[in-house]
Parts: C-alpha cells; structure tokens; sequence
C-alpha cells in the first residue's frame, strides 16, 4: 500500500512520540528525582525535572511557565501549519523529515506541561510518582513539569595543577540534561543547517528574485 508523504510524516511523528512519551512514563514511575542509572562513564539515565524550556533551562517563574506553555502549543501549530505547505510545495524528504523532528520536539515536551501535571503525584528525591493518584496530580493544566533524563558527562576530572586559574577545578563537560523530544529539535535543526540549507536558499524571495532578473 503506497502512502502519501504527509502520512509517512504523521507516521513518523507519532511513533517518536510515543517513544518519548513511554520513557517518561517509565522513568517518572520506577526512579525518584536525582536518582541515576550508569549505563557507561560517560552515560547515565538520571531522572530530573524542570519547569523551563529544553536541556533545563529556566523561564521566569509562574508567569513564565505559563508564557512558555502557551507558546510551545502555538509553536506547534505553526509548525504543522508549515509542514502542510511544504507537502503541497513537493518539498524533499529530508526538509519534512527534519522538520517533522522540531514537530516532536515542541509536542513532546508540550505533553509533559499539559497533562504530567493532573495524571502523576510528585516525584521526590525519597518518592516514586503515581500514575493516576487518588488525591490528584501535583500541579493544574499547563503547569506540569518536564521530565528529562538523558546525561552525558563525557569529561568529568579534576584539571591538572598548571592549568591558568582554573587548576585543580572540578571541570565536566557535558552538563546538560535532556529528554528525547529535546534531542529531536537539536537533531533536526542540525541535520536542515548541514544538508539542507539548498533548499531554503533557492526558496527564499532574494534568491528567486535574483534568479528571474538574471534570466530575463
């Protein structure tokens, strides 16, 4: 059975989804806050959440969790708006692909402010979440955390005494702590920047301008 690209994308889009949407459940309900899991030295599954934008970045507060939902939700709107276009323009693959990636991203996360909220009790640093609590969730619509996971400390040691003013520092990279529906926007940008910049080049207006004097 053939498909159309837009159903290979919604295809795309929701099986990564549901991956992403399954870790978090997983990790919220069998790990409490802090607690790791080492997978190699440089890998860990370490269970943390946050109230801001993607890899633990902070946003102002009660206002600012409130603005940062509102405009994921928007963000994504436009987004699916944009991909329908680039279906209707024929666009290739890859654009939609990597486009589709930022989709997952921006929903993934969007799901965890939305309903994370109302569905679990709180995760602590002493307590493993309940899906579906008696007494209720932990925070109302839209205010629900976002659960990260992923750490990849790849250099984690002590600088050497001669270093400039920061010998004999603790020093690690990488910090960041981040879930899938993260890794999918930092993926799909990257991969349009490196292998897809021809396409919107010859789609902006300068260009095409440029092109129809030359040829006329």
């Amino acid at each position: 059975m053939h498909l159309s690209k837009g159903k290979k994308i919604s295809i795309l889009v929701i099986l990564i989804l549901m991956i992403d949407q399954i870790v978090k459940i997983l990790i919220k309900t069998h790990m409490t806050i802090g607690e790791s899991i080492h997978i190699f030295s440089w890998f860990q599954i370490l269970f943390v959440e946050n109230n801001g934008m993607a890899f633990g970045m902070q946003f102002g507060g009660t206002i600012g969790k409130l603005v940062l939902s509102l405009f994921r939700i928007a963000l994504a709107g436009f987004i699916i708006y944009y991909i329908r276009k680039l279906i209707e323009q024929k666009a290739p693959t890859g654009i939609l692909v990597g486009v589709a990636l930022i989709l997952v991203g921006a929903i993934g996360n969007i799901f965890d402010s939305l309903f994370f909220g109302l569905f679990f009790s709180e995760s602590t640093p002493t307590q493993v979440a309940t899906l579906f609590p008696d007494g209720g969730g932990y925070a109302p619509f839209l205010f629900g955390k976002v659960v990260d996971m992923l750490y990849f400390p790849l250099i984690d040691t002590t600088l050497p005494d001669w270093v400039p003013v920061f010998g004999g520092e603790h020093f690690l990279f990488f910090r960041p702590i981040f879930n899938i529906a993260d890794s999918c926007i930092t993926i799909g940008v990257i991969y349009m920047l490196l292998f897809q910049r021809k396409f919107f080049i010859s789609a902006s207006p300068s260009t095409s301008g440029g092109k129809s004097e030359s040829g006329s």
